[in-house]
């Protein structure tokens, strides 16, 4: 039986979003319970199985039936972190949401300072990375090459270091539950909302157990998406590629003419002219990618599909 914890309106709704994270419930469950517990504020724990393919389902419902503060969102399928984030936040019903991973990279030790700062004032508190030495050498190198490319890329400034680790009030969060885009990059949106900000920074911890399912390839992707979704700069590239190529073309026509006057008629090289027209059939395709990009997305958006789909849920009540 359900021991009945839950309260109708939470002040704290936490969102975990979770994939395979079987190995490190019973962990986060004691940490984040014990950190919950001693703030002395009303909470609910918003987990969301993402189409997981190991138990963590059924140790999450075992979870549920020692504390009904702990409710469930079960995909249909794996949606992606993002999207299952979004369904989370979509179902919290606290006057601040915190959205925080399983893994416990982020520790639930400072969510006691995150609401102290909503408390002064603050609608958003920000966790920042100050020290990521736990991640490998790649990893903090290509974030921090990341991070950089956004700032000059980005139309909207995206904090480095921070990821989706937050505390946000209502306010905000109806605010977000406004945006329904298909394609979603959640660092991006969240910037994008603006509202009062405060931050806080922390230590990056190890993994408690388990591997991350964010390979290399998925994180590139992943940075794809935020270049894509938040900077129209990467079309306006090549507009500026094609008129300072066109430029140099007449140059060189200029020349050409000007050495066929003056010198008569030279016989062109087999080899020059192969390679320029392997340069620009390669600057090209480049340029059809970057609009296939573009494209690709709005043909998505405008089949408007819903964000995911619910199997079930337990202990949310529908509307």
């Amino acid at each position: 039986m359900i021991k009945n914890t839950s309260p109708e309106n939470p002040v704290i709704s936490l969102v975990v979003p979770m994939f395979n994270e079987s190995e490190v419930l019973s962990a986060f469950f004691a940490r984040v319970e014990g950190v919950m517990n001693g703030l002395g504020e009303s909470y609910e724990i918003i987990c969301v199985n993402d189409g997981s393919s190991d138990d963590t389902l059924e140790r999450l419902v075992a979870e549920r039936e020692s504390d009904s503060r702990i409710k469930i969102v079960d995909l249909s399928r794996n949606f992606g972190k993002e999207l299952a984030l979004t369904a989370g936040i979509d179902c919290a019903l606290g006057d601040a949401v915190i959205p925080i991973d399983a893994d416990l990279q982020d520790p639930p030790e400072i969510i006691p300072d995150m609401v102290a700062k909503w408390r002064d004032g603050y609608e958003v508190v920000l966790a920042v990375r100050e020290d990521r030495s736990v991640d490998s050498f790649l990893k903090r190198n290509s974030a921090n090459w990341f991070y950089s490319v956004m700032a000059r890329l980005g139309e909207i400034p995206i904090p480095s270091n921070a990821g989706d680790f937050r505390l946000m009030d209502r306010k905000v969060v109806e605010s977000l539950k406004l945006v329904r885009e298909r394609t979603r990059f959640m660092k991006g949106l969240f910037a994008w909302l603006g509202y009062k900000t405060a931050v806080i920074h922390f230590t990056r911890e190890k993994r408690v157990a388990g591997e991350s399912a964010w390979k290399y390839w998925k994180l590139w992707n992943f940075a794809l998406e935020g270049v894509v979704s938040f900077s129209s700069i990467p079309l306006r590239i090549w507009s500026y590629l094609g008129v300072f190529t066109s430029f140099a073309a007449l140059v060189y026509m200029l020349v050409i003419v000007t050495r066929t006057l003056i010198l008569g008629v030279d016989v062109p090289g087999y080899a020059s002219l192969l390679v320029v027209i392997l340069f620009f059939s390669g600057i090209n395709l480049i340029c059809l990618g970057v609009i296939g990009e573009y494209l690709g997305r709005i043909f998505i958006e405008v089949k408007q599909r819903p964000l995911y789909l619910v199997r079930e849920t337990y202990g949310i009540k529908s509307e």
